[in-house]
């Protein structure tokens, strides 16, 4: 049996705008709002040598992270965790965590957050001023 697909599912990181409001370069391809997904979003991130992402956490979604390239320092609830290519790392709901790029190259990684939050603005708690405050968060899309 085929099911016919009935709306667009690939997405493209050079499609989606970057955003850079705690830091690194971070592209959501797979959201309610590119695909229509309902049960999460995710994408892809890349950090440069001695960048990072400010600490924040979420209240109702784990975080899932896979490196592809570079080396990575992952504090979780002040516990440092380092990460290299290959390696993936889980992000229970609730815990703290600031990523940096601890290596001398560019790190790129891929991430997904599920399950969704019930509003998009409950889904991020910063926990550290963002490096960039004027930005907007990402725009996943979902229930308003």
């Amino acid at each position: 049996m085929t099911t016919a697909i009935s709306r667009t599912v690939k997405v493209s990181s050079d499609e989606v705008e970057a955003n850079t409001k705690r830091g690194g370069d971070l592209r959501v391809t797979l959201s309610p709002k590119t695909v229509g997904c309902t049960s999460g979003f995710g994408g892809v991130m890349t950090l440069e040598p001695g960048d990072w992402v400010t600490e924040h956490y979420h209240p109702y979604s784990e975080e899932f992270l896979h490196v592809v390239d570079g080396t990575l320092e992952m504090t979780l609830d002040g516990q440092p965790v380092t990460l290299g290519a290959g390696d993936s790392l889980l992000v229970p709901i609730g815990v703290r965590h600031r990523l940096v790029n601890t290596g001398a190259g560019t790190a790129r990684c891929a991430f997904h957050l599920s399950p969704l939050a019930p509003r998009p603005e409950l889904g991020h708690v910063d926990t550290e001023q963002a490096q960039r405050p004027d930005q907007a968060n990402p725009d996943v899309g979902g229930a308003p």
